[in-house]
């Protein structure tokens, strides 16, 4: 069930309840034992959703979803956003990590609901009419104390957006779109720095597996002041988001301290979008066997947290990704369950983590395949992936009177020479050899 806050001060917010009682068939309902003006009187009903009327702001509302009969899991504020931000719909959580200046306490945040501002969000790309952006804010204002999780959506950003029949509708649309969304999901992280627009965030929201539940963005960090004296706030921004993985934009290097103390991991983008949906289990294990997102490694396409850590010959890899580094992380993705990899991720690592049921053979038997763009033969013994190739010979060119330097050089790449007057071709000089990579 979710509650919809409709605010007779806010223009935008009574234009966007209009048009959510114009979308769905709502049931009229009377609430005589509440003032009119604090939820009572007229209502509207459906099956999952329940839209009440306030007198007040929203801002300066205490504890609202106590008005509700539908025991709500999800309050909506339908709202005005106001800025020099053109027309912009917007969704962003309550509360405030400093001083409360617009409604609300000190150092108060109300329960945020990560999943459905992602739900928001991606309702607002697809209703927003055209010259619309989309936005996610940071946390700001009041209340700070809602009574269930809540988000504010928001027609913005100034008179003509708020009259704006359209711009209603598309936000009305996005909150019905909300009904029996969960509030949470199992993947949720916490923000700090950035701007009061968040792009990074909003990022994280629209691209990854992930949701952002409370964001402080530099300007509330700093009104907040010392990390150290504001350690229940920052607490309390995970527990109202119900996360434990911090991401930062930007350097807070005592906040960063703070948060280390405080058993909160810190994250990256990078880290997010590795991990994706992957089962949080499996990604443990794999940094305590393997190493850390942060430290290179990746993961693969095999999901099972029973693994084994093995070695792969680093000259049969090298050899291979100078001929397909593409195919070669291809295969090794297929196989594994996590692989290091080298030169800022470009390239495969030797060391890999392969599910229990496969064998480290198989997947060097794949990775032997690519060496038959290059070489003669390609044949896997016991103990090693031997190939046969043509190598250049000093000794057979000197003997064809070619100087060593720069011929020698052009000679070993494959390139024909002139010794007095005389062509000397690469086959001349080159010798057929057998190249072991053991394992």
């Amino acid at each position: 069930m979710i509650a919809i806050v409709e605010s007779r001060a806010d223009s935008a917010s009574v234009h966007v309840c209009e048009r959510l009682r114009e979308l769905a068939d709502w049931t009229e309902r009377e609430d005589d034992a509440r003032p009119a003006g604090d939820g009572g009187g007229t209502y509207y009903r459906l099956e999952d959703a329940e839209l009440r009327s306030f007198d007040d702001l929203h801002l300066e509302l205490e504890r609202p979803a106590e008005a509700f009969d539908c025991d709500p899991e999800l309050l909506v504020f339908a709202s005005r956003h106001s800025g020099d931000t053109g027309a912009l719909l917007t969704g962003h959580f309550t509360g405030s990590f400093g001083a409360a200046e617009f409604g609300g306490d000190d150092d108060s945040l109300a329960e945020a609901c990560p999943n459905a501002l992602a739900r928001l969000l991606e309702a607002f790309e697809t209703h927003a009419p055209e010259g619309y952006d989309v936005g996610m804010e940071c946390t700001h204002h009041g209340p700070s104390d809602v009574g269930c999780p809540s988000l504010f959506a928001e027609l913005g950003s100034d008179e003509p957006q708020w009259t704006d029949p359209d711009g209603a509708a598309a936000v009305a649309r996005a909150i019905l779109e909300l009904r029996g969304v969960d509030a949470h999901r199992d993947r949720q992280v916490v923000g700090f720095g950035g701007n009061h627009y968040a792009p990074r965030f909003q990022r994280i929201v629209e691209e990854t597996e992930w949701a952002v539940g409370h964001a402080a963005a530099d300007w509330a960090l700093e009104s907040m002041g010392h990390p150290e004296s504001h350690r229940e706030v920052i607490e309390r921004a995970f527990e109202a988001s119900r996360a434990e993985l911090a991401v930062l934009d930007g350097e807070w290097p005592v906040l960063e301290d703070v948060l280390d103390d405080l058993d909160r991991r810190i994250v990256g983008e990078t880290w997010l979008r590795a991990v994706g949906d992957r089962p949080l289990e499996l990604v443990g294990a794999v940094e305590d066997e393997l190493g850390r997102v942060e430290d290179g490694v990746r993961f693969g396409d095999r999901r099972e947290v029973s693994f084994v850590v093995r070695e792969l010959p680093a000259d049969l890899l090298e050899t291979a990704q100078g001929i397909d580094p593409d195919r070669v992380r291809e295969l090794v993705e297929r196989h594994a369950v996590a692989f290091e990899t080298e030169n800022a991720g470009s390239r495969v690592g030797s060391r890999v983590a392969l599910p229990d049921s496969g064998t480290k053979r198989e997947l060097i038997e794949a990775v032997a395949d690519v060496l038959e763009a290059k070489f003669e033969r390609v044949a896997l013994e016991d103990d090693a992936v031997v190939v046969e190739e043509l190598a250049f010979d000093p000794d057979l060119a000197r003997t064809l009177g070619v100087p060593e330097g720069p011929a020698f050089g052009a000679l070993a790449d494959g390139e024909a020479v002139t010794v007095d007057g005389e062509r000397i071709d690469p086959d001349a000089v080159h010798r057929e050899r057998d190249r072991r990579f053991e394992f």
